[in-house]
């Protein structure tokens, strides 16, 4: 009589563990962006933003959710890209960076990507310096990238250029 027994594992034999990390996707400019699904707070159509004087380019203005003031991200012109056509409205992602909230205004915001870690790489060293900046990597995916956005450093304003 015979009795197989799991082989006792070491630490040079663990098996990695697979981490799944949820995004919500978004488009700007036909490129798809993610952001991990816990840092997003809302996601909202368009909405009326009243201009800052004196705000850096990328801050399009404030908008009032539900009696909180919010500051509206341009994310195309952080990202270095031309503005959106007036006659598409765009939306708008919510996220909570340090206790106060921003709007990151996008073209659309499409579905919720679950994807394993084992399938993130680094950037590539061919994309745009200003992307790679605000980036922490990207997915490959079946018909097109995703670039994974790092918020903190989206919304970090003291080392960008002036346009």
């Amino acid at each position: 009589m015979s009795t197989n027994l799991p082989a006792k594992r070491t630490a040079s034999t663990e098996v990695a563990v697979v981490k799944n990390e949820d995004f919500v996707t978004m488009t700007i400019a036909d490129q798809v962006f993610g952001i991990p699904v816990l840092q997003v707070q809302d996601v909202l159509g368009p909405q009326r933003i009243t201009r800052i004087p004196l705000a850096p380019p990328e801050v399009a203005g404030s908008l009032n959710l539900r009696g909180r003031i919010v500051t509206a991200i341009d994310v195309r012109l952080r990202l270095g890209l031309p503005p959106r056509a007036a006659d598409k409205p765009g939306m708008s992602i919510v996220v909570d960076h340090k206790g106060e909230l921003y709007s990151l205004m996008v073209d659309s915001v499409g579905e919720v990507l679950s994807l394993t870690s084992d399938d993130f790489e680094r950037q590539p060293s061919t994309m745009d310096a200003r992307w790679r900046e605000v980036s922490t990597g990207i997915y490959r995916l079946r018909e097109n990238l995703l670039v994974v956005l790092d918020v903190s450093r989206l919304l970090n304003f003291a080392n960008t250029e002036a346009a």
